[in-house]
């Protein structure tokens, strides 16, 4: 494809990191974050930070030599061929999109519950978490156009808000009594910071969606790797200021009680009620915009594997001329937003893509000599994930004993469902060339 044929500049492709990132994760998570972390939740959000950056070093080198609309899914299979492993992980890669999707739809039914009362609190939820979801695949079904253009307006909204509350916030930071929640004696153990971190690393998953555009990016060699770096760094930085204003601007106990929805309740010492309402509506409209472009990442990430004969082929088949993975998504993140809690579904999705950045990182190490990487760095990002997710897991099992045996579950069931599947789907291969 010649430059000229290219629609993505670098403005554009740091607008896909940075709205993958700050699509409704730190919406959804910061007052989980805070519960886990305490005043050393800016740290947590630096470690996950790292990771993520590290990570992001290994996504530049393989998408400059793989640039495809399959992303992560080319990559692994890359690494590992067309195996039982890169076929479940690539399974896990869907499931953790689903999961993702949960997040958000949990996040905007507990936003537009304070907004608008309809019965009480738990119906409420339910209500608008499942009507967002129906009105995110309609939406989906109606046109892929209207799905990028909520995306580009929403990107421009709900910075300017968050840039906003960081500025007000900043400034009623003086005088604050709670100001010292964030001196080191009011920090959580080592241990504990990372957990937290990694509990909520579904907040910097979205730079992975800088790939999937990546053969319509202009100028790919200098604009893909600053792409990742520059929009991974701002979100560290601006999830760091995030979290100081809101530690720094109510007690923990008042964090605890808003727990779901913390981000509105921060802006109310500064702007009072004016506030909350206005950070309620822009999670609202980010969390909308979430779920929208995120439930066509995960059909196209469905048709991808199954056309990689990693799950039926039948998932390629359309339905009201989208791919069946559209309806399948929509279905399941019905059923998982309506059936889990907030942090079992942040365990389960960090867990998963933190095993599928685990991946991709050694890939690139495997490969390093092929796409001119440093292989120490791809270890270390390799090493580091891995270690996080185990953290993640043996810290969860005490206190979120659901969420970890999700996560278990869902990462046994995707590498047993790829067993089968290519065990049949060989077998069936193989009568029909004996057949011949």
């Amino acid at each position: 494809m010649s430059n000229s044929n290219k629609t993505i500049g670098l403005k554009e492709a740091i607008s896909i990191g940075i709205g993958g990132m700050v699509g409704g994760g730190i919406f959804a998570v910061l007052g989980l974050a805070v519960s886990l972390a305490k005043g050393g939740t800016p740290i947590a959000f630096l470690i996950a930070g790292i990771i993520a950056l590290l990570t992001s070093y290994s996504y530049v080198k393989l998408t400059k030599k793989f640039p495809d609309r399959g992303g992560t899914v080319r990559f692994i299979n890359e690494g590992f061929g067309k195996t039982i492993f890169s076929g479940s992980i690539n399974n896990l890669l869907w499931v953790s999109y689903i999961i993702m999707l949960s997040l958000y739809a949990s996040a905007f039914g507990s936003y537009a519950q304070n907004l608008l009362p309809l019965v009480n609190k738990t119906i409420d939820f339910h209500i608008y978490a499942s009507a967002i979801i129906i009105l995110a695949t309609a939406i989906n079904y109606y046109s892929i156009k209207v799905v990028s253009k909520i995306e580009s307006y929403s990107v421009i909204i709900k910075l300017i808000i968050l840039l906003g509350f960081v500025g007000v916030g900043i400034y009623g930071l003086e005088g604050n009594p709670h100001l010292e929640q964030l001196q080191i004696t009011n920090w959580e153990t080592p241990l504990q910071l990372l957990t937290g971190g990694m509990v909520i690393f579904l907040a910097y998953e979205g730079f992975e969606l800088i790939a999937n555009a990546a053969p319509d990016i202009k100028d790919p060699d200098k604009n893909i790797s600053k792409a990742y770096f520059y929009s991974v760094i701002f979100v560290i930085l601006l999830y760091i200021i995030i979290a100081i204003v809101t530690v720094g601007s109510l007690s923990f106990e008042t964090i605890k009680k808003a727990e779901e929805y913390v981000l509105a309740e921060a802006a109310k010492p500064v702007l009072g009620q004016v506030g909350f309402t206005v950070i309620t509506i822009a999670a609202m409209i980010s969390t909308f915009s979430a779920i929208n472009a995120s439930l066509y990442g995960g059909s196209r990430v469905s048709y991808e594997i199954a056309e990689d004969d990693e799950l039926p082929h039948s998932l390629t088949d359309s339905f009201w001329n989208h791919p069946i993975g559209l309806l399948i998504t929509a279905i399941l993140n019905l059923i998982l937003t309506n059936t889990l809690n907030l942090e079992s579904i942040s365990t389960a999705g960090s867990i998963g893509f933190l095993l599928i950045f685990a991946t991709v990182n050694f890939v690139g190490f495997k490969l390093s000599n092929k796409i001119n990487g440093s292989k120490f760095i791809h270890i270390i990002g390799f090493l580091f994930c891995l270690i996080a997710s185990i953290t993640l897991i043996t810290q969860q099992f005490k206190d979120n004993l659901i969420g970890v045996v999700i996560s278990v579950s869902i990462i046994a069931s995707c590498l047993l469902g790829e067993f089968i599947y290519k065990t049949y789907f060989d077998h069936q291969n193989s009568k029909k060339v004996n057949n011949r």
